[in-house]
């Protein structure tokens, strides 16, 4: 269940980057309250996945998740630049999250 949460915490920090671009400074009061809530409830989830979880292997994964889908999001939806080097770089980053998943062991996050 705590790979679940984190997912999931990953997952919504994607969303709330997003808001906080959308909200433009916090200047859009409406966006703004929805983003605050989203961030709550990303490091709601992390933090119930870092009970199980070491924190180093869970923050990387967390982040991890929320900076290469944020990337991805911007270059299908926004008009980002896609180029070769920053797919190559985002493969690499989705690469170690699953390495640090697949090299944590089952006694770390009985711990």
């Amino acid at each position: 269940m705590a790979w679940f949460y984190l997912i999931i915490g990953g997952m919504i920090e994607i969303a709330w980057a997003l808001g906080l671009k959308f909200s433009e400074g916090f200047t859009k009061p409406l966006v703004s309250v929805v983003t605050v809530m989203l961030i709550v409830t990303s490091f709601y989830f992390f933090a119930q996945a870092m009970k199980r979880i070491p924190v180093g292997t869970a923050y990387a994964i967390f982040t991890g998740i929320g900076a290469a889908g944020t990337a991805v999001v911007g270059f299908l939806f926004l008009g980002e630049d896609v180029s070769f080097l920053k797919i190559v770089f985002i493969l690499l980053l989705l690469t170690c999250i699953v390495g640090l998943k697949l090299t944590s062991s089952a006694e770390e996050e009985r711990a």
